[in-house]
């Protein structure tokens, strides 16, 4: 018989190359998600007209909401500063703020020239939320928003003036550590009031949560 020629074997394929495992994105905390979907929920639209805005449509300043014998400003000084002196229960007199806004250490002194220094923040402004929806709420609904410990912030005075009436958009605080929580407290302030925001505020919003 003849020879059988020996069947060489098939050479070696090369390996595919594998692509490069690309970095996974970053997971979201509990918070983020709960903030994301909490905006998801809010109605986005343009602002309506600062028509019939006035400070008294919201009603009385710093009113004892929670009926413990103290107004809504002297609660919130009491709550944010720290070292407070009270003598007489409810009058802050003096204490020591870690401003939220700036990060800078303020102490509190009431008096005529001092007490300016800190200012009680609405975090949703007042004539904000008039232009989203709070011409819509009851007068009572009104005071209790403009009351509501959740939109109160003891801040640095010119910081506060600084922000007026600006939303997301257009200010935010200098302290960008403090930046998600600010944003946090304007995304449930508005849920609780059934406010809407501006597609600009909602972008900026979004922007800071990504940011947690």
């Amino acid at each position: 018989m003849p020879e059988q020629s020996e069947q060489s074997e098939p050479p070696e394929q090369p390996e595919p190359e594998q692509e490069p495992e690309q970095p996974a994105a970053p997971e979201r905390s509990l918070h983020q998600q709960n903030m994301l979907d909490l905006l998801e929920t809010l109605a986005v639209k343009g602002r309506a007209p600062k028509t019939g805005y006035s400070r008294d449509e919201f009603g009385q300043r710093w009113k004892d909401i929670d009926r413990n014998g103290c107004d809504q400003r002297n609660d919130i000084l009491a709550r944010d500063l720290t070292n407070v002196e009270a003598p007489k229960g409810c009058k802050v007199l003096s204490g020591d703020l870690q401003d939220p806004y700036t990060g800078q250490h303020i102490h509190f002194v009431r008096g005529q020239n001092t007490s300016r220094a800190v200012q009680i923040d609405h975090v949703v402004a007042l004539a904000d939320a008039w232009q989203k929806g709070a011409q819509q709420l009851s007068p009572e609904r009104r005071e209790q928003f403009a009351n509501d410990p959740m939109n109160l912030l003891a801040v640095d005075g010119p910081a506060n003036m600084q922000k007026g009436a600006g939303d997301a958009a257009t200010w935010l605080p200098a302290n960008k550590g403090f930046r998600c929580t600010y944003v946090s407290i304007q995304v449930r302030v508005k849920a609780e009031y059934q406010l809407w925001v501006t597609q600009a505020e909602k972008e900026a919003i979004q922007r800071e949560l990504g940011r947690c």
